[in-house]
């Protein structure tokens, strides 16, 4: 049984094939904002990303006809349970209508996945979507009635990597707190208690650190200054797409503002260490979530690959708990895997309601 792995990302468009446990090939390729900033709405990018995706099983001699079921990263329907569901029509409309309130490239794996599910007949899966919500109440609430803080994080990767160091310690994931830390286009910090993701930052909602797309935590004041001269609209893709490395460089590529880094630079080296120093930060907020009772703080995501970036949270966190790094991802593995056990009767299949797992607090 063939299963092809559909991975869009803020940055990235990566698949990967696989024959039951053997993976036949994963390939990424990378786009740089100003690229995907030529779509006004992350929906329209999915004639682009289609191609790519087509355009990858064709170079590495497949086709959409080899493949026997489909399995995208998912996000921006209603916030569910984690686990594996099938994508339906209505988790399908949901997330290309973005009801959870939040728009990431993430949900272009369901949007794909069900749209090459259509044309082949074969059934489609997703599984841990960026709007899982674990969260405990007290990290919801904000100082303004009816507002609340959601939940929004690369819940794929951080749950693969906690769940494979978990392993590596001879020891369950559900039974660990851990402070897990997805650094790169986009920069998620969690606390994971006992299994569930219980706080952290609004990844894509201007929140926590700013990363090379987003503009992380703002001032609301500032922001109100801002945007008397700027729409709300730019300020909203600034969340997302448009802010971080974007705003002061013109680029996402991390490489090319860490050469700078290295070359001296002193613009380019402010700005990376300011947003190592937020990561930081949230590292240690997310220490207070799990009341000091930390078994490890796990580094991972594509800008792991430079080493200046673990050596710099080392310096600053390690009082906190043992650090580890597990560069770029698991979630083509954990997309493949879990899918595999569930088509094989060892794990029961979620069921996406189209209800928000929280439904706000009453007076």
């Amino acid at each position: 049984m063939k299963l092809l792995i559909i991975n869009p990302g803020s940055t990235s468009t990566k698949i990967s094939l696989h024959d039951e446990e053997t993976k036949l090939f994963e390939e990424s390729i990378f786009h740089d904002a100003p690229e995907l900033l030529k779509y006004p709405h992350v929906n329209d990018q999915v004639p682009f990303r289609k191609q790519v995706v087509l355009d990858i099983l064709k170079k590495n001699g497949y086709s959409l006809e080899d493949v026997d079921v489909f399995v995208g990263r998912g996000g921006s329907a209603c916030p569910c349970e984690a686990g594996v569901m099938e994508v339906t029509e209505k988790l399908y409309e949901d997330t290309r209508d973005g009801v959870g309130g939040s728009e990431h490239a993430a949900k272009l794996g369901v949007m794909l996945a069900h749209d090459f599910s259509k044309e082949t007949g074969k059934p489609a899966y997703t599984m841990n979507p960026t709007n899982v919500d674990e969260l405990i109440d007290e990290a919801r609430i904000t100082g303004i009635k009816g507002v609340y803080r959601n939940a929004q994080a690369h819940v794929l990767n951080q749950k693969a990597v906690a769940t494979y160091h978990a392993e590596k310690m001879g020891r369950k994931y559900e039974d660990c707190n851990f402070v897990v830390c997805h650094i790169d286009g986009g920069i998620t910090v969690h606390a994971h208690r006992k299994g569930r993701m219980i706080d952290g930052n609004v990844g894509s909602g201007g929140d926590g650190a700013f990363t090379p797309t987003r503009i992380g935590s703002v001032p609301i004041l500032p922001l109100i200054t801002y945007l008397k001269s700027h729409s709300i609209e730019e300020v909203e893709l600034m969340c997302s797409r448009a802010g971080g490395f974007v705003s002061h460089f013109g680029t996402s590529n991390a490489d090319i503002i860490h050469e700078k880094v290295v070359s001296g630079d002193k613009k380019a080296g402010l700005i990376w260490r300011s947003m190592v120093y937020q990561i930081c930060k949230q590292i240690g907020a997310m220490a207070v979530a799990l009341d000091g009772e930390v078994d490890g703080i796990l580094l991972t995501g594509g800008l792991m690959r430079f080493p200046d970036i673990a050596e710099k949270i080392h310096k600053k966190c390690d009082w906190i708990a043992p650090i580890y790094c597990y560069p770029g991802e698991l979630e083509q593995e954990a997309l493949a895997n879990e899918t595999l056990k569930v088509l094989h009767g060892k794990v029961k299949l979620k069921k996406y309601t189209g209800k928000p797992v929280w439904k706000g607090i009453e007076d």
